[in-house]
């Protein structure tokens, strides 16, 4: 197979690349904090878990070819697209980051309380009360820009939505439980996932 290097497809996937590699090691270089003991846990997030992991499989696994554009396109259109696919990169791999951050040590992949549990509500939690839901969803979209063929993109976003619907229940059930009428108040003024939207 042959592979021709297009300027504006190859600088997008390079710039989605680099923006996946800081997403990774987000998870997997962060200073892990010390173990603090849990309250409860929730177990129906790993079906959540499961149905977002086949949403990023579709992505990279329909692709079309490599360092082409997603359809034929003027080249003012597609500089403009490439451009608007980095910048929802870089701003999800940035909420990603702020909302760990912001989390500290209640960051975890499961749905759980721990004893000493807050309700974080700054940060991008003052956006969205799921800000790393709202980023993988960005690195979900801009990967499909960058790699997949466009018939991938609406199975990938159905099982990405129910994936992530699964998991902000659960979390949410936990913090209701938690926090009353303090969350209500909370999931009144701030949206799950969409700014401004749900």
């Amino acid at each position: 197979m042959q592979i021709q290097f297009q300027p504006i497809p190859t600088a997008v996937f390079l710039g989605v690349m680099v923006c996946w590699f800081v997403f990774a090691g987000i998870f997997l270089l962060r200073k892990k904090p010390p173990k603090a003991p849990e309250r409860k846990r929730e177990r129906a997030f790993i079906l959540g878990i499961v149905l977002q992991g086949a949403a990023y499989a579709i992505v990279w696994s329909v692709r079309r070819p490599y360092f082409s554009p997603p359809f034929a396109m003027p080249e003012s259109v597609e500089i403009v697209l490439g451009m608007a696919t980095l910048a929802l990169a870089v701003a999800s791999v940035w909420m990603i980051v702020s909302a760990v951050r912001t989390l500290g040590k209640q960051w975890s992949f499961a749905a759980r309380l721990l004893e000493e549990h807050k309700l974080i509500t700054e940060g991008p939690y003052a956006l969205v009360r799921n800000p790393i839901y709202t980023g993988m969803l960005g690195m979900l979209l801009a990967t499909g820009l960058a790699v997949s063929h466009w018939v991938a993109l609406p199975p990938a976003l159905a099982l990405f939505g129910l994936g992530t619907a699964f998991r902000v229940r659960s979390e949410e059930k936990l913090l209701r439980e938690a926090f009353g009428a303090e969350f209500e108040a909370y999931t009144r003024r701030v949206p799950a996932v969409f700014p401004h939207l749900y």
